[in-house]
């Protein structure tokens, strides 16, 4: 078994799924029709990346699992995306500007993972890049709508500002086994992503006059399976029929 590519593939895989799991929950509860199926449709390429990601982490495991297995058998303690995925969609703001900061970090690691050695990520990103593409364009879009609309909808989106920046750092944590993969030419140090993502948000930002939070305390955890109360109530919903019915066939 390769621990250290599946951990790292995991990670990746993880912050897909729950983010996904997240999304479908505005299936059917929409502000308008178009923006109910925008936001569906992007859950559903996000889970299409993660069952790639998780088909190819229960390969490296080599202990007979499927991507199922990995997404409806394991803990919480044993997910490992970041904190911010899991967070609740709240309003229509706070959703958006929380797939304007993955949507960011998520083209950056692709557009450098379509280069990698390893022929199944390359392949995997190269697809995702793609479809993060048209998810990156529909969220900022969002952001600068709502940042010069209203001054509910800047009220609004000002306050998912202050409610989830303290949750970005988390992007760029990296261990030294991620590191080690990285010089193989094999994964990508998240922490390098860093400063371009910094420049694109903070530009997004300004243009949507949001102002960033001061004296945050950048929360951390999701990446070593400490989580916030927000997973524990997804994994309920999204594995109790799985769990409840483990040899069901479809």
């Amino acid at each position: 078994m390769n621990t250290d590519l599946y951990n790292y593939t995991l990670k990746i895989a993880d912050n897909n799924l729950i983010l996904a799991q997240r999304l479908s929950e505005w299936t059917g509860h929409g502000p308008f029709l178009e923006e109910d199926l925008a936001l569906t449709n992007i859950a559903l390429d996000m889970f299409g990346c993660a069952k790639a990601l998780l088909e190819y982490a229960a390969k490296l495991e080599d202990k007979g699992h499927t991507e199922d297995d990995l997404a409806f058998f394991r803990n919480e303690r044993q997910f490992v995306n970041c904190l911010l995925c899991e967070q609740g969609n709240g309003d229509y703001a706070k959703t958006i500007l929380r797939q304007a900061f993955i949507d960011s970090f998520d083209f950056l690691l692709f557009s450098e993972l379509a280069k990698s050695k390893d022929e199944t990520l390359a392949g995997i990103a190269a697809k995702s890049i793609k479809e993060v593409t048209y998810h990156k364009r529909h969220s900022h879009s969002w952001v600068n709508r709502f940042g010069n609309g209203t001054e509910e909808s800047k009220m609004r989106l000002q306050n998912a500002m202050n409610e989830l920046w303290r949750f970005t750092g988390e992007f760029f944590e990296t261990t030294e086994a991620d590191a080690k993969l990285a010089k193989e030419g094999i994964a990508i140090d998240f922490s390098t992503l860093k400063t371009v993502w910094e420049k694109e948000i903070f530009a997004l930002l300004q243009k949507s006059n949001l102002v960033i939070p001061e004296n945050i305390f950048m929360q951390t955890g999701g990446r070593k399976g400490i989580h916030t109360e927000h997973l524990g109530f997804l994994l309920s919903e999204m594995q109790v029929l799985p769990r409840m019915l483990p040899h069901a066939k479809w």
